[in-house]
């Protein structure tokens, strides 16, 4: 099978030399990598009937992009797959438009990092049963042995890969407020050591933990060169936006979201309204901070 590969970032890159790894014979597009083709025109010439090409672009602006510009090259039959983290809803009104021009759309959510190229990428599959099945040589080259599924139709894939994403935002939280407890502590613990132990054994042991342990490894149990600064990319924000729009309770994802946010504040207007009330009502000291230099 012949696949058309559009970006190739961190992802793009591995997957690519993943799916060659495996016989897949890719074309590749990157308009800021050497590729193989040129344009996405001359991608499209270099694919056979039916196409089928794999966008793993940045969500947004680039996707939707890229998305239109397919659109007005490929022909009736053949098929695009966004593999990056789309919103769902976005993904639903791409396949509607790609279907109107008989060009099939399929959305896959894509996990594994930096680290799929050797353990393999665990893929969620939405949209129509024919493509999917067209497609299963290319994930059965992506993902690990049962790494991989048709979870449901247009949207469930990146659907499920939100979801995927809000549960790791809770997963993160918890091990560094644990951590941080530990840290914080009289007793003089080994971080590192701690972290070692608890991945073989420990119910709490995961590959998030390998990645933890392997974090104390490179850096120091201190972290010293780590600034305290959380980025988020939007699935934790969308994952808080289902769950408001099915009634259901998500706490845990919701706290680890607003931690991430805290973390990029350079002072909290909030913690100093908390000390002027304390202060107004109960006479309770405040820490006042030098004059800003101007």
């Amino acid at each position: 099978m012949k696949l058309g590969m559009v970006g190739l970032g961190r992802m793009g890159s591995g997957m690519t030399k993943r799916l060659e790894a495996h016989g897949v014979e890719v074309e590749t597009f990157d308009p800021n990598v050497l590729s193989t083709a040129r344009s996405l025109r001359d991608l499209a010439r270099r694919l056979s009937s039916p196409r089928h090409v794999w966008m793993m672009v940045p969500a947004g602006t680039v996707t939707e992009e890229t998305f239109q510009k397919l659109l007005g090259t490929l022909e009736p039959g053949d098929t695009i797959v966004d593999g990056g983290n789309s919103n769902f809803r976005d993904s639903q009104r791409r396949h509607r438009e790609a279907r109107r021009r008989r060009i099939s759309f399929v959305d896959v959510g894509v996990s594994g990092g930096v680290w799929g190229f050797e353990v393999g990428f665990c893929l969620m599959a939405g949209g129509d049963a024919g493509p999917i099945r067209r497609l299963r040589p290319v994930f059965e080259a992506l993902a690990p042995e049962d790494g991989c599924a048709h979870v449901g139709p247009s949207g469930a894939g990146h659907f499920v890969k939100m979801v995927h994403n809000g549960i790791e935002y809770g997963l993160m939280q918890a091990y560094a407020e644990g951590f941080e407890i530990m840290e914080r502590s009289e007793l003089g613990l080994d971080l590192t050591e701690i972290a070692g132990i608890w991945r073989y054994g420990s119910v709490v042991r995961s590959w998030l933990l390998e990645l933890l342990h392997a974090a104390f490894e490179q850096e120091g149990a201190g972290l010293d060169r780590i600034a305290p600064y959380v980025q988020d990319s939007g699935e934790g924000r969308w994952t808080i936006a289902a769950a408001i729009d099915e009634d259901v309770p998500a706490p845990v994802i919701s706290a680890a979201l607003f931690a991430r946010f805290a973390s990029r504040q350079d002072e909290s207007f909030a913690a100093k309204v908390n000390a002027a009330l304390r202060n107004q009502f109960g006479g309770h000291a405040v820490k006042v901070e030098p004059p800003k230099k101007r």
